[in-house]
């Protein structure tokens, strides 16, 4: 829970060896980087709107480590704290993304003609395709922090931006609280609904108080654009739709994410941004782009290749099971996405999921017809 800081200044009354958490047993980003220096020296900080390293560090203290994935053990609880606690995030940034150093600056590209092909993945292989960011708010707060008012502000600020599109990208808003079963059923039928998190990962950063106060979802009369409020960041968008037009999700991905940002704007309230980090968002994991492009996609006999996974890492693409981060995959589809946010453009980390996976679906028919697939393993990209 974030506390005031008359909580924290309280806590200076013990030692820094009395107050460092125990993480000798962690396997998170975190737990490498935070040692007990590095807690004595940064702990009587906080930001502006009183957030703490205790805040920062809380999720990487109840979550020791994740069966499927390496965590990252921290959030941030506005957008000053990747400065005031720059010696803790900077290595964990590095670390999560590849080397990312605190002098690089990330690259923006939104121009949806930039990328190339995507309209043509096999749809009896390709499921699903979908390309969804996150946004935070300037001005405000984020999810792991902010009071009731201020979110309750956000989801006013964001109904109005979000109302007012027109074209392919009108639509409605429909607030957790009041939202009727009949409602909430054909969300949950069009895979919209978010529930209460159940992650602990979630649970334990503070972002999911007061649930479902000021939370919601609106989506376009088509269903093919998607925006949550209030969850783990202000804003997530989502384009979306069945088979394998990756282009064509990209390319309203890219435009709708234009107007809405256009409408903040001139309310006053920009999105996060800056040219170290790229988009500011909750989770470190997901700064610069905040773009997770993925499709469903059959893979049932390169999954048992022995080399799937090298495969994959090669292509700079990750695997999940198609209900998410805490999910092993359901028989043979995958949620196959891009690896990297940071460093890389929108259009870069989408070519590499349209390159990859229509690979992928060469070397699956190829395994098919009991044909080998050595000569088409990828360099690493």
């Amino acid at each position: 829970m974030p506390f005031g800081n008359t909580h924290n200044k309280f806590k200076l009354n013990y030692k820094p060896g009395e107050e460092y958490p125990d993480l000798s047993k962690h396997n998170n980003h975190m737990a490498k980087v935070l040692t007990l220096e590095l807690y004595k020296k940064l702990r009587d900080k906080e930001t502006p709107s009183g957030f703490t390293v205790d805040d920062v560090i809380q999720t990487g203290v109840d979550n020791p480590g994740h069966p499927f994935i390496m965590t990252v053990g921290c959030v941030a609880g506005d957008e000053e704290s990747y400065e005031v606690f720059k010696e803790l995030f900077d290595p964990i940034i590095s670390d999560r993304h590849g080397g990312y150093k605190p002098t690089d600056k990330h690259k923006t590209d939104l121009n949806h003609e930039n990328l190339k092909g995507g309209d043509d993945l096999d749809p009896n292989y390709v499921l699903s395709s979908r390309v969804r960011t996150g946004r935070s708010i300037k001005g405000y707060t984020l999810p792991p922090h902010c009071s009731r008012g201020e979110r309750r502000a956000v989801e006013k600020l964001s109904v109005e931006a979000l109302n007012s599109l027109t074209g392919e990208f009108k639509g409605k808003y429909y607030p957790l609280k009041s939202m009727t079963e009949k409602e909430q059923q054909q969300l949950i039928d069009d895979h919209f609904l978010f529930d209460k998190p159940v992650s602990p990962l979630l649970l334990a950063s503070g972002m999911a108080r007061d649930w479902p106060d000021a939370r919601g979802i609106w989506h376009n009369d088509n269903k093919s654009f998607l925006v949550w409020v209030n969850e783990e960041d202000h804003l997530r968008v989502i384009s979306m739709e069945k088979g394998g037009n990756m282009k064509e999700v990209f390319r309203r991905f890219c435009v709708g994410l234009q107007k809405i940002e256009e409408i903040f704007k001139k309310a006053g309230h920009p999105f996060m941004w800056n040219q170290h980090l790229g988009y500011v968002l909750t989770c470190p994991s997901n700064l610069g782009t905040g773009l997770r492009g993925g499709v469903h996609v059959k893979l049932a006999h390169l999954s048992k290749h022995p080399k799937f996974e090298e495969i994959l890492t090669r292509l700079r693409l990750q695997k999940r099971g198609t209900g998410g981060v805490d999910t092993a995959a359901v028989g043979s589809v995958f949620d196959v996405s891009n690896a990297d946010r940071l460093g890389s453009s929108e259009v870069e980390q989408v070519q590499l999921v349209v390159d990859g996976v229509k690979l992928m679906v060469e070397m699956e028919k190829k395994l098919e017809k009991g044909q080998s697939i050595d000569d088409m393993i990828p360099a690493q990209k």
